[in-house]
């Protein structure tokens, strides 16, 4: 968690010292000057400004909270480029303010003596104001890089908590520091962290479609840099470091700190003169008549805390979406839909009920069609979700599938008006079964062909042919990689034909290293046709295992969708990577046949997918033709470019294409998932 809370760490420090020296002088100033009965005055100002912080802070969450997933990452990216702008702006100001800061507030607090209660309440409003605001924008913006950690709100905390604790040893001047060089020192820090969240922010931007070239990626480090490991969660949580990172997020990273602690360098090497310090405040008290007419205490404290909060109140509440009745509809195994009424045109949402005693699953469906608007999986006995859906013209019902038991459907309402949101039509196994049966067929297609390629394969290696041996397993290897989307059908058949050395005790010399990549190995690593005998033999045993095995095993059909998406995921991870490679150099041969493989699984499932996503299928060829393309550039004759010496521009390229097509083949699980019927 550290990793996440060392940046709003910094930031509450340093904000926080920096309001509170600010305090600190209006309190030392008014002190010495002999109107201790003002301090009232500071501290309600200061009031005022955390009770704003704390409201902005409010908005922004739940202004968020109420919008799309893309306009979310719009919203969080454009906040995050301001943050950054804010944060740069007083990192500056405060390395020129630091050495007059002092002087600059007595003058102000004799300025504002000399007006009045109002104006020394404004005064101490707005010089912690800003650093508040600041604050909190910082913080959102960091909090939502870090999901669900509580790491930016604890490290903000303790930053906090540190700077009263110094301000008030520097009131009492029992410390004492050189802020000059500790605002310097953590400027330059908050600078690199500056860089991370701008980076983060252009990232959140491309997502939400305001800026292009999204999966156009510069860096991509995804398949041999650990995600979880501590060293990676450090960085990322530090400095906004990913192991995927766009061009755009590159060059905003690298150029925001090239120029930026350029100037900050050169502003500490060429520092601007101390202003001389303004005369000692005189007749600072409190102006005559004062009391005429006097108010109680607290009105004015309750009131610069309450007014923000309201104001924040409202705009909650007008930005959040309408619940439309705030329906709340039971589930239960005997009856369904409890409570559910008709609801008004537009952005519902309902709260859902289990009254019951089993876990429940539930869709808003059209009952003449089945088609699904909304849903709610697990939902548990006794307790409460909201399902928010968009209605309107058109009829609805609740299906309520409890767990072990018989589905059960409630009355159908009505609703007037338009079209509303597209409904997806669910999926049965029936549904599935057609394209199952086909695809079963090209796998047992491919594995017939794949025996008789292996055993040209074990032919060779028992000849002592390597090099007829080295084109041979490249041609079977091919084979096996279109069939993956059976891979989780093979059982532990695909671990002995297509396993990697990743985890074995020895490694490749592990005796449980077989299959393809243990003959890979040894074809070009030099070893001899003796050694290499017998696990080309039990490769081609194995093969015809699998094979003769696969008619009877058992085939999900619910694996069809899953695997469009997860075939190019591992492509990514390991071919493109290089991670699998064990010498031959031939990854993008791998890339190409599970290209093949995917493209033959949508041609089976294109039936499903035409009448739900027509639009999909179109984007999905053009992405394929283009990461086709770019694969057969890569392709001489009999040879393929390993992927470590591709240039670094061909090689974004082929992450970029392979990332688009595999962002534009995700909800292909979701279209077509298998939902319980009554």
């Amino acid at each position: 968690m550290w990793d996440d809370a060392f940046p709003s760490f910094l930031i509450g420090l340093r904000e926080g010292l920096e309001g509170g020296l600010i305090v600190s002088i209006l309190v030392a100033t008014l002190v010495r000057a002999g109107a201790k009965s003002r301090l009232p005055q500071v501290w309600t100002g200061v009031l005022a400004a955390i009770a704003l912080a704390m409201s902005f802070g409010a908005v922004l969450t739940f202004t968020a909270a109420s919008l799309s997933a893309t306009a979310q990452e719009a919203f969080g990216g454009t906040l995050g480029v301001i943050a950054v702008t804010f944060v740069t702006a007083m990192v500056f100001w405060m390395r020129r303010s630091a050495r007059n800061l002092s002087g600059e507030i007595k003058e102000k607090v004799t300025g504002a003596l000399a007006m009045g209660a109002g104006m020394l309440i404004l005064t101490s409003f707005l010089a912690v104001g800003r650093e508040g605001l600041e604050t909190a924008l910082f913080l959102w913006t960091t909090a939502r890089a870090a999901g669900e950690s509580a790491g930016p709100l604890t490290g903000a905390g303790i930053g906090l908590v540190l700077a009263a604790g110094l301000c008030w040893g520097l009131y009492r001047r029992v410390l004492r520091i050189n802020l000059t060089k500790f605002f310097t020192a953590t400027g330059a820090v908050l600078i690199v962290i500056a860089a991370g969240v701008l980076g983060y922010g252009l990232r959140d931007l491309q997502e939400g479609g305001v800026l292009p070239g999204k999966a156009a990626y510069a860096v991509d480090l995804g398949g041999t840099v650990d995600a979880g490991s501590w060293y990676s969660t450090l960085i990322q949580g530090v400095l906004n470091l990913t192991p995927t990172m766009t061009w755009l997020q590159v060059t905003g990273y690298a150029g925001y700190l090239a120029v930026v602690m350029t100037l900050f360098v050169r502003g500490i090497r060429s520092p601007s003169p101390a202003k001389p310090s303004p005369a000692a405040a005189a007749g600072a008290g409190a102006p005559a008549g004062s009391a005429a007419r006097r108010r109680p205490a607290w009105v004015v404290p309750v009131a610069v805390v309450a007014v923000p909060a309201v104001v924040a109140g409202f705009v909650v509440a007008l930005g959040r979406p309408k619940p439309g009745g705030a329906q709340t509809v039971a589930v239960s195994e005997a009856d369904c839909g409890d409570g559910f009424s008709a609801p008004r045109p537009g952005r519902q949402t309902f709260q859902m009920r289990n009254t019951g005693s089993r876990t429940s699953e539930v869709y808003l469906i059209d009952p003449a069609t089945g088609a699904v608007y909304g849903e709610i999986e697990g939902l548990a006995p006794g307790t409460t979700r909201d399902l928010v859906a968009t209605v309107a013209g058109g009829s609805y019902a609740w299906r309520c599938v409890p767990s072990g038991g018989t589905a059960v459907t409630s009355k159908a309402v009505r609703v007037g008006g338009g079209g509303g949101a597209r409904a997806v039509v669910p999926v049965s196994e029936q549904d599935l079964a057609a394209p199952l049966k086909e695809y079963k067929q090209y796998v047992e297609g491919g594995l017939a062909t794949l025996v008789a390629q292996t055993d040209r394969l074990d032919d060779d290696i028992q000849g002592g042919r390597l090099d007829a041996a080295r084109t041979d397993w490249l041609t079977a290897h091919r084979t096996y990689s279109s069939l993956g989307a059976a891979y989780g059908t093979f059982e532990d058949f695909d671990k002995r034909i297509n396993g990697r050395p990743d985890g074995l005790t020895a490694g490749v010399a592990d005796k449980d290293f077989t299959g393809f990549h243990r003959v890979e190995y040894g074809l070009w690593h030099g070893q001899s046709a003796a050694l290499l005998k017998a696990p080309a033999r039990q490769l081609a045993a194995d093969a015809a295992g699998l094979s003769k095995a696969f008619p009877a095993q058992d085939f999900d059909p619910g694996d069809l969708p899953l695997r469009a998406h997860e075939i190019l995921e591992n492509t990514l991870q390991f071919e493109l990577t290089g991670q699998a490679d064990q010498g031959s150099g031939t990854e993008l041969a791998t890339t190409d046949a599970n290209l093949a493989g995917t493209r033959e699984l949508l041609t089976v499932l294109k039936p499903l997918l035409a009448g739900r996503a027509p639009h999909l299928l179109p984007t999905v060829d053009a992405d394929v033709t283009r990461l086709q393309k770019l694969l057969d550039a890569s392709h001489q004759g009999g040879s393929w470019t390993p992927v470590d010496r591709l240039d670094a521009t061909t090689r974004a390229r082929l992450n970029g294409a392979t990332g688009q097509l595999l962002e534009d083949l995700a909800p292909v699980p979701d279209l077509l998932e298998i939902r319980k019927s009554a």
